[in-house]
């Protein structure tokens, strides 16, 4: 089945993004990204000559569809490469379908770590580049006593189980946890509200996805106030909640992510320029969005010298690539398949945009595993690799 590059025809590249529904908040930013990268790789002569084809199908945020999908792209479709995918459920359902088949998944969002597919090129955060110091950033600046809110499925508990770890291992305490559905309304997070103004925590670790992100934030507002005092962490939490939501309940409010749209880099403001040329100037970009571009440039540079969409050619010159992301240098861990990122704080002003309060000079080896005390020991100083912070 696999494509030589004697065949002449377009190399066919499968695309899972929800364009409706609960996370289609996000998963659209993820999708126009993915079809601006193709446009670039194709504009510019695509692959030995051949353009990148992109075959689009919309699951409609219903997890079961991801994997119906995913089968239909590989045994209609003639294709052996897939990118998409926003949350774990969606990846779970794709998984074995590209494990059965020996196929190429590309999965360009954060997630809750603690996975390994040879199948898999992960993109998105592993729980050391964001959790961890996510973690630290608000023990250091706002206490100890965390509260968890998320929307009832495998990331966010799996998240806040990973997250509980770490804050206990730094001496910090969870206080509260509380899960919605995944579609819940403002009516939904008033008990939450009603207990966390009860237990009254330093912190909330926010898990909540989706278009139920607006509402909780919105809630928040009305019930408690914006985030001066005590704000909402999350690593979900994006631009494209953001510009949902509102400036006034999204400020305040602290995001851990690789990627923010301001950024100032040379690489980013030539992403952004395209981007909103192609899509217009009052779009987002999201992290997940970022991810899923700078995927297809990796996936594409593969292609190049593998010449092939055979998964195992393709897997052996992606381990150890590089590319220069909007983020900034990015590369395929040959050790299990994940992506060095690097790690960045924000927190939304008054008028909406993401400040970045702290990030790293280099990107980090990613540790889906939490396994390697260098990468996640709390007495190390993120700030400056080496040294130990003071006790």
């Amino acid at each position: 089945m696999s494509r030589d590059i004697q065949s002449g025809k377009p190399w066919r590249l499968g695309v899972l993004f929800s364009q409706t529904g609960t996370t289609a908040v996000i998963e659209r930013t993820q999708l126009r990204a993915t079809l601006l990268a193709i446009e670039e790789v194709n504009e510019a002569g695509g692959v030995d000559g051949r353009e990148i084809e992109p075959v689009v199908y919309d699951p409609g945020s219903v997890m079961e569809r991801y994997g119906e999908l995913a089968e239909r792209l590989f045994t209609e479709d003639d294709v052996e490469v897939i990118i998409g995918c926003y949350t774990s459920s969606s990846r779970k359902e794709v998984l074995p379908v590209v494990e059965r088949r020996n196929a190429l998944f590309f999965y360009p969002t954060l997630y809750e770590g603690f996975e390994y597919s040879p199948n898999v090129i992960y993109g998105g955060a592993a729980p050391n580049q964001n959790s961890v110091p996510l973690a630290r950033y608000l023990m250091e600046n706002f206490g100890e006593r965390f509260c968890f809110v998320g929307s009832d499925y495998i990331y966010p508990r799996e998240s806040n189980r990973v997250m509980r770890n770490i804050v206990r291992q730094a001496g910090g305490e969870v206080v509260g946890e509380f899960y919605t559905e995944l579609d819940a309304g403002a009516d939904d997070f008033q008990p939450i509200l009603a207990e966390i103004e009860r237990l009254r925590p330093d912190v909330i670790f926010s898990t909540v996805v989706g278009d139920a992100t607006v509402r909780f934030y919105q809630s928040y507002l009305a019930y408690a106030g914006d985030g001066t005092s005590v704000p909402i962490g999350s690593l979900t939490t994006s631009e494209s909640e953001v510009a949902a939501m509102g400036a006034e309940a999204a400020a305040g409010h602290i995001t851990a992510a690789p990627y923010f749209q301001n950024l100032e880099t040379e690489a980013n403001r030539a992403f952004l320029k395209r981007f909103r040329a192609r899509y217009g100037d009052d779009t987002v970009v999201t992290s997940c969005g970022e991810a899923s571009y700078f995927q297809v440039h990796m996936f594409a540079n593969a292609l190049r010298m593998a010449g092939s969409t055979d998964t195992d050619r393709l897997r052996d010159v992606l381990r150890g690539s590089e590319f220069e992301a909007p983020q900034g240098r990015v590369k395929i861990d040959p050790d299990n398949n994940h992506t060095y990122l690097h790690s960045r704080i924000a927190r939304v002003d008054r008028t909406g945009q993401y400040v970045v309060e702290r990030e790293l000079p280099r990107a980090i080896k990613p540790d889906p595993y939490l396994v390697v005390p260098a990468l996640n020991d709390w007495s190390v100083d993120i700030t400056h690799p080496g040294r130990r912070r003071r006790s």
